[in-house]
């Protein structure tokens, strides 16, 4: 079976899937771009006008995506309504986790929380929309916390967020 075929009766998505890129709704593109672009610091690779941005790492053609055809100057949505939770943005290290908690920190940008989940450490923040963005960097799979059976026993412990800093502070981490 290679993962798309069907297993009884539910299906299965082939394991080499993965999610491309997030598409926002966005009030204010220039605000946004503050956010993306200057803060997280995504690259633009293609404007459409004045209504919509696409954003990447490394040169790809983009991760994210940001358009006002719907909502230029709408205030973002209530809380406890149907929609987005979080869109996450993986660093591929600690290391490069911290940089950007370092880059939050230096510029005041207010965090929703930070978590240590046992398989992954996350910053929780919020765009000038209120869309929740996640940052996060998975640890090496065989530290991964496993129950007894072998399945992941995922955690929710507060991220020692000095602990982390540490990896681009002072004198080994460097600034």
């Amino acid at each position: 079976m290679d993962g798309t075929e069907e297993k009884g009766t539910r299906r299965r998505v082939h394991p080499a899937t993965r999610i491309g890129h997030v598409h926002l709704k966005v009030a204010d593109i220039e605000r946004s771009l503050g956010f993306y672009r200057d803060l997280l610091g995504f690259e633009v690779t293609q404007r459409y006008g004045e209504d919509a941005v696409f954003l990447s790492a490394g040169g790809y053609h983009h991760h994210i995506g940001l358009n006002t055809w719907e909502s230029k100057g709408a205030p973002p949505p209530r809380r406890g309504t149907t929609g987005l939770f979080h869109l996450a943005v993986l660093y591929p290290d600690r290391r490069e986790l911290a940089k950007a908690l370092k880059n939050l920190v230096d510029a005041s940008y207010p965090l929703d929380g930070a978590s240590d989940h046992g398989v992954s450490e996350a910053l929780y923040l919020r765009d000038p929309d209120q869309n929740g963005v996640e940052l996060y960097a998975d640890r090496p799979e065989e530290e991964w916390p496993r129950t007894a059976d072998g399945g992941l026993a995922m955690v929710t412990r507060p991220l020692d967020l000095r602990g982390l800093l540490a990896e681009v502070e002072g004198p080994e981490g460097g600034s």
